[in-house]
């Protein structure tokens, strides 16, 4: 059980995933969380650099959803002027808003990543559907009562596969 909170690959940043090895696995699409993943989540816009980020990603022939349990407006306020399709109450780490994202990107499981800040949400949801995950530390900012709550939980179990040897990285928590 505690191998579905285990990443593929650990990031600091997005800033770090190395597009090039990602179209050499294969890998043809990405699922990205948004608050602290992308941006902090009281920054209501991109930045210049996550828009460098997105046009190279583009460059190297990538597509890419964000997937986030955020509410509408939120998400779409943010992709829509990026021209980044999008799930919004998603529920994650559930099943559906994965497969939609699949969907969108007109991809499988075998040839997407999905990439988050959050073990609970984004990894453990990517890794129970056996894609490739990609977990980055937070970026700092202000975060709600429910990312709260994951984080204590997040601190538990990152102990539990430390302990274990699951996690071959540096302290992140």
């Amino acid at each position: 059980m505690l191998e579905r909170f285990v990443p593929s690959l650990h990031l600091h940043t997005i800033y770090d995933i190395n597009f090039h090895q990602l179209r050499e696995r294969g890998i043809r699409g990405i699922i990205t969380n948004l608050d602290n993943t992308l941006i902090e989540q009281d920054s209501p816009h991109a930045t210049e650099r996550l828009m460098k980020w997105i046009q190279t990603l583009r460059h190297e022939d990538l597509k890419v959803v964000i997937v986030s349990n955020n509410r509408k407006i939120r998400v779409s306020e943010f992709a829509r002027p990026l021209g980044i399709p999008f799930v919004y109450e998603a529920r994650k780490p559930w099943g559906h808003p994965f497969e939609r994202a699949l969907r969108l990107l007109h991809t499988s499981t075998r040839d997407t990543v999905v990439v988050g800040d959050q073990l609970l949400t984004d990894i453990y949801g990517g890794n129970k559907f056996g894609m490739y995950t990609i977990w980055v530390d937070p970026l700092k900012g202000k975060e709600g009562w429910p990312t709260k709550i994951n984080r204590f939980f997040e601190k538990i179990i990152y102990g539990w596969l430390k302990k274990k040897g699951y996690l071959p990285w540096d302290e992140h928590l």
